[in-house]
């Protein structure tokens, strides 16, 4: 199982990550898969572990996203 991301933008798939770097946490940008695609195309796939964070990173940070999810 893997968890993914989805953005309504590719520049707001790009900020997250760039702030996902800054903060050490390890995240691999990613197609989004075909039962998912109701978005840009880019995905971000991330650990379980880091979700809470990643989280509060996106409200801090008011980063656009369609949702979190898991397939």
């Amino acid at each position: 199982m893997k968890n993914y991301i989805l953005f309504p933008s590719y520049n707001e798939g790009l900020k997250l990550a760039s702030l996902l770097k800054e903060e050490g946490i390890s995240y691999t940008i990613a197609p989004t898969p075909r039962q998912l695609s109701t978005c840009c195309g880019m995905s971000i796939i991330y650990k379980d572990e880091d979700e809470d964070r990643i989280k509060k990173i996106v409200e801090d940070n008011k980063i656009g996203v369609i949702g979190f999810y898991t397939i």
